[in-house]
């Protein structure tokens, strides 16, 4: 070997070693394996109603502990709290860049699904305005859902019915659908100009189904409203409705049950789930949704751990 070729070498060998996880990620055929990147939703900790897991800066100093590649922001922790202005919106964005974790998504709701023009056009505002929130984290991709039509009488009952709820009296789903649409499109202008993607979860309402999701997707037809695949939220024929949303799929959000669940518990395969995105070449971000009952310190490393097995290829 000559001088040269044992530089270029020696050089390859020290950049791969220096990259975390690459030289002893090496499958068989001495080829790098790679992860999709995993996300901790801080709904994973909200939903504990604990004051200290409500600060966001502490949900995102605790994914850097347990070892994730980014955080998801739950809205609600910012609503709940009252903490819009620019001056913690921007300590936000500073405190996850020094911790080296992307702010990868936000999750936020709406509530499309309703005969009242008024109160949707409220909740098309509140829809761009969190568009524009998102814009300002440097947040690249905003979970959203249709809403619901209200008629349960609370959330527990709506779950109770595996998310089913009867359509306001003297409405059907055919007369949502264009609500739904045709709201959804009046954000999509800002959307477009901030550079932020609406991603449609499968999430109760007129999201319950993959058909649903998908006819409201595609009416659209815009780059910038695309889907949200959510591993726990569909709750009949299963299967079937994972493998029609894969193909579509921009961002996922993978629920886990340790300690059993609040709701519901699932017995999910993620190995399989990995491998029905990864026939599509999905390559995006996984989301942690932990909603059981265990303790957060046990159970999120843990989801961890099962999400990164599953998701390396």
């Amino acid at each position: 070997m000559n001088r040269k070729k044992f530089l270029q070498s020696t050089l390859a060998a020290s950049t791969l070693a220096g990259l975390p996880g690459i030289a002893r990620a090496a499958n068989h055929e001495g080829k790098p394996k790679r992860s999709n990147p995993i996300a901790l939703s801080t709904y994973s900790l909200w939903r504990f109603r604990n004051d200290e897991l409500r600060d966001l800066h502490k949900c995102i100093e605790l994914a850097s502990e347990f070892g994730f590649d980014g955080v998801e922001l739950l809205l609600y922790q910012f609503e709940q709290n009252n903490l819009l202005s620019n001056s913690y919106v921007q300590s936000l964005k500073r405190h996850a860049f020094r911790l080296g974790l992307p702010l990868c998504a936000m999750s936020t709701h709406q509530g499309f699904v309703s005969p009242d023009r008024e109160k949707r056009q409220r909740n098309i505002d509140l829809t761009i305005s969190q568009i524009e929130l998102c814009a300002r984290l440097g947040i690249p991709t905003m979970r959203v859902n249709t809403g619901r039509w209200g008629t349960s009488g609370n959330f527990d009952e709506l779950m109770a019915n595996k998310g089913q709820e009867p359509p306001l009296e003297g409405f059907t789903e055919e007369d949502a659908f264009p609500w739904v649409i045709d709201a959804f499109e009046k954000c999509l202008p800002t959307a477009e100009k901030l550079g932020v993607v609406m991603a449609l979860e499968n999430h109760w309402g007129l999201g319950l189904t993959a058909q649903g999701v998908l006819r409201i997707v595609n009416a659209i037809d815009s780059p910038w409203m695309r889907v949200t695949l959510d591993t726990g939220n569909f709750l009949e024929n299963r299967r079937e409705q994972l493998e029609a949303m894969a193909p579509h799929a921009y961002f996922v959000q993978a629920k886990t049950y340790y300690g059993g669940g609040q709701w519901y518990e699932l017995d999910i395969d993620y190995t399989q789930i990995a491998a029905m995105l990864h026939q599509h070449d999905y390559r995006g971000w996984v989301s942690l949704e932990f909603e059981g009952m265990e303790d957060y310190r046990t159970a999120i490393p843990k989801s961890l751990a099962k999400l990164r097995q599953a998701f390396t290829k």
